[in-house]
């Protein structure tokens, strides 16, 4: 049986309200029921929706927050007038121990700098990530990092491999995740210094992984790789990419399928497997950042996200509680940074 955990929860983040995070609770609620939650936000708000669903409101506690973090606030800002905010207390409670796990779909940034300030960074790790889960041909496929680092050196990038190939372990149940780096082509002379240095670390450590090499663009879809590393930057525009061409694939196909009788009815014979087609199209089923590298466990939903894309976020959340992921990044780690401090020391002595 499982072991009942807490879920702390930033009841006010995002574009829909709490109306929806509420919605998507009790939905979850169904999955998990040993699950207990705390909702940070305005209780002159939550307390009336959880009135109206009695066995969400069994198993939740409502504290207190007067403020909420604005989606277009910078992270400097929060820090320094945030206390107070549901976003605060959320990550706070993780912090206290009183949590396993906080979960927000407020301002990606601000959420980020927060759980650095509070739960810190694991030891010689050296900036966080957020990786998803990318539906593909073969299943899912872990990439990272879709947002959190613009830039990034070689060691970033390895420290990535290492978190990704552990989130893969514990939560895809993979004992030797394949892992690949993101790059402009599979040759060796190809790519920026970052990547080839990373490649070349990568090609000579022993750690519970088969690196595969450089990776493409299309090989992340193709499901190539178990782990797809690459910077914030190119990982957060192939992501936004990908969603946005699933839309607009369904939008040719219902447009395709209202186009006369005839359209019609093949239609209702498929509508079994256009069903299915839709199901997996759906950005919502895979919904979640997981903010890897922290000593504590953060998930961020999309800002705008409806009830089925925070539910899905939130049993991700539960499953990152109960899989123990930082451990065996803490483990892993320690293999690869004796080598970041003999390339230190090494560059040292030449200068």
């Amino acid at each position: 049986m499982s072991r009942e955990l807490t879920v702390s929860v930033d009841a006010m983040g995002g574009d829909a309200g709490p109306g929806v995070v509420l919605a998507a609770l009790a939905r979850s609620l169904v999955r998990h029921p040993d699950v207990r939650y705390l909702l940070h936000g305005d209780e002159a708000i939550l307390k009336p929706l959880l009135t109206r669903r009695a066995k969400l409101k069994a198993r939740s506690e409502v504290r207190h927050s007067a403020e909420h973090v604005r989606m277009d606030e910078k992270p400097s800002q929060v820090l320094r007038r945030g206390r107070n905010t549901s976003m605060w207390r959320a990550i706070e409670s993780v912090a206290k121990k009183e949590a396993e796990v906080a979960i927000s779909s407020g301002n990606t940034g601000a959420l980020m700098a927060m759980a650095m300030f509070q739960l810190g960074v694991i030891e010689e790790i050296d900036r966080p990530a957020i990786a998803a889960l990318w539906p593909t041909r073969r299943g899912h496929t872990v990439v990272l990092d879709v947002g959190a680092n613009i830039a990034t050196d070689a060691q970033q990038l390895v420290d990535f491999a290492v978190m990704g190939e552990a989130f893969a372990r514990a939560i895809l149940g993979l004992e030797r995740p394949s892992v690949g780096l993101l790059n402009v082509g599979a040759e060796d002379v190809k790519g920026n210094e970052a990547v080839r240095g990373a490649a070349q670390i990568l090609r000579g450590v022993e750690l519970p992984m088969e690196f595969l090499g450089f990776v493409e663009g299309d090989d992340i879809s193709d499901g190539t790789a178990d782990v797809v590393v690459t910077d914030g930057f190119t990982g957060n525009i192939a992501l936004k990419t990908a969603e946005g061409t699933a839309a607009l694939v369904v939008h040719f196909l219902r447009t395709a399928l209202r186009r006369g009788i005839l359209a019609r009815l093949g239609a209702l014979l498929a509508s079994g497997a256009l069903k299915t087609l839709r199901r997996k199209l759906d950005p919502r089923a895979a919904n979640g950042g997981i903010f890897l590298g922290l000593n504590g466990v953060v998930v961020k939903s999309h800002g705008s996200a409806d009830a089925l894309g925070f539910a899905s976020a939130l049993d991700m959340a539960v499953d990152m509680a109960r899989a123990d992921v930082i451990p065996k990044i803490v483990a892993d780690h320690a293999v690869v940074a004796p080598l970041f401090r003999a390339a230190s020391n090494t560059g040292a002595a030449a200068s």
